[in-house]
């Protein structure tokens, strides 16, 4: 079931996620639904906040970009539940992000290009990986989702004056997008 995607505005976007355990109702079908809400919307990432669920999941599926840019990066598609962030390394680099909460709104975010994790996969397996690049990037972002962070936030102060005007649209429901969208 596709979902409607919390906007910019929406006090659950700003809340620190809860973890979950094995016996959390219905994950799989949860699961389900954020990768069927994802695809519909072309995303390559989507946290559980941004469906109105205040809890530590996130989906990333970075394989898309293999066919969309020429790359030596091998995608990843998976889940993580209950990520902790181990470490991040590497000489920042800047990279122009977006978001679903945040529909036509673009920014350079600077972010380490290696990532290491602790996490649960949809089966509850615990994993410890390192994901570099791209894959760490939309990681980082979907991570930063779930402990209540926007990647706006992290706009240089020039740019986030310069997206104002079109955040306080997309709080008021002033955007044009084409999957649904829950406002506040």
């Amino acid at each position: 079931m596709i979902l409607p995607i919390y906007a910019y505005g929406s006090k659950i976007l700003k809340k620190k996620a809860l973890p979950i355990g094995h016996d959390f109702p219905n994950l799989r079908e949860l699961i389900d639904n954020m990768w069927e809400t994802m695809y519909n919307a072309n995303g390559v990432g989507l946290a559980a906040p941004q469906i109105g669920q205040a809890i530590r999941i996130f989906i990333v599926d970075t394989s898309q970009l293999d066919e969309e840019e020429e790359t030596d990066e091998k995608g990843i598609k998976a889940v993580f539940v209950n990520a902790e962030k181990l470490e991040e390394t590497g000489a920042p680099w800047m990279y122009e992000e977006g978001c679903l909460s945040i529909p036509k709104v673009r920014g350079d975010v600077s972010r380490q290009p290696s990532v290491r994790l602790k996490y649960l996969n949809e089966k509850f397996e615990e994993c410890e990986t390192t994901f570099d690049g791209v894959n760490a990037r939309v990681i980082q972002h979907e991570y930063d989702h779930i402990e209540g962070k926007l990647f706006t936030e992290q706009l240089k102060p020039v740019k986030r004056r310069l997206v104002k005007r079109r955040l306080e649209s997309i709080k008021k429901g002033l955007v044009d997008v084409e999957y649904p969208m829950r406002f506040r």
